[in-house]
């Protein structure tokens, strides 16, 4: 992967460009393939690999620290590359607002708290965790804003309870306190994912959504930055870093912060976004399965039950809420 990752992300980069193209301009449909074949890949595996990299830097680094550095670089690059493709980076600060709030309910508290508590929690098991989303999306959005569940949600629900309820219920988990406390760390995540989802959906944000991603990421890294600070750690020099620890911040910042989601954008440009959403059920699977590959982390049968029950539930609960939960990512 890392021998191939210039023409991968030269590739995916153009995406924007692609698009525009008309079929008069020679772009074959194999081509078109290729493309969706490689944009699949990303959402699927780097995605899914994303967990592992993060343990494997927070368990040298300190967290914030960590997503600071991750989320300001990408961001950086982000606008040099949007330079580089011509697209204006200039935006009203109604939008600059929002998207520095975007960035704290997505980033700077959603993700940021995340690595946190892979301090305490395996990464295969935060990533089941975090395969609920779209249940607790549409918890919320029926207290926030009275939408009704449909019969076919509402078996997705009782379904991902059940699965949450097998998954954190589990004796080697609740009898280990610090994992108790990674547990409700991830679930707060949870939470201001999805109130972040409903407030993008009315927010004015940069219509490009590169440009809006640049920004949120950014100014998330800034705020990740203080809260750094606040928390007192130690800030260090990635020369002082091991090369593991190198290597999975390069790839966090290159794949996981751009290529990934640029993918992400160009599949919903592309192929319909109930074939998006099935990296909802694959990437827990390859960050349990990293984990247990890489770190030696257990899979028990009740965590592959709960997994099987809790994915289920959620495929429930997409086909009917797939363009709400995904609507953010459309800006």
């Amino acid at each position: 992967m890392v021998k191939d990752a210039p023409h991968l992300f030269y590739t995916l980069l153009n995406i924007r460009n692609i698009v525009g193209q008309t079929t008069c301009l020679g772009m074959g449909r194999s081509s078109n393939s290729a493309l969706v074949i490689l944009a699949f890949f990303a959402i699927y595996f780097i995605w899914g690999s994303t967990y592992l990299l993060n343990k494997v830097a927070v368990m040298e680094l300190e967290p914030f620290m960590l997503a600071s550095f991750r989320f300001v670089t990408a961001g950086l690059l982000i606008f040099v590359i949007a330079k580089f493709m011509k697209i204006p980076l200039t935006i009203s600060k109604k939008q600059l607002l929002n998207t520095i709030l975007a960035g704290i309910f997505f980033l700077s508290f959603g993700n940021g708290v995340v690595v946190w508590a892979l301090k305490y929690v395996d990464s295969g098991f935060a990533a089941l965790e975090i395969s609920a989303q779209p249940l607790i999306i549409l918890l919320l959005m029926r207290m926030l804003q009275g939408k009704k569940i449909q019969p076919m949600s509402l078996i997705g629900v009782v379904l991902g309870i059940i699965g949450i309820y097998l998954l954190v219920s589990q004796k080697q988990i609740i009898t280990r306190e610090e994992s108790i406390t990674g547990m409700i760390m991830i679930f707060f995540c949870m939470l201001s994912w999805a109130y972040g989802s409903l407030f993008v959906a009315r927010a004015d944000l940069p219509t490009n959504y590169f440009v809006n991603t640049g920004y949120q990421m950014f100014t998330a890294g800034i705020t990740l930055a203080l809260m750094s600070l606040a928390f007192g750690e130690e800030w260090s020099s990635p020369l002082d870093w091991s090369g593991k620890v190198q290597w999975s911040m390069a790839l966090l910042v290159v794949f996981g912060s751009i290529v990934a989601f640029t993918s992400f954008n160009f599949l919903l440009k592309t192929v319909s976004p109930e074939k998006v959403a099935t990296s909802t059920y694959v990437n827990p699977i390859v960050a349990m399965l990293l984990g247990w590959y890489f770190l030696k982390e257990q899979i028990t049968v009740q965590s592959v039950l709960a997994a099987t029950i809790l994915l289920t539930g959620v495929y429930f609960i997409n086909t009917k809420k797939t363009l709400a939960i995904f609507e953010r990512f459309k800006r």
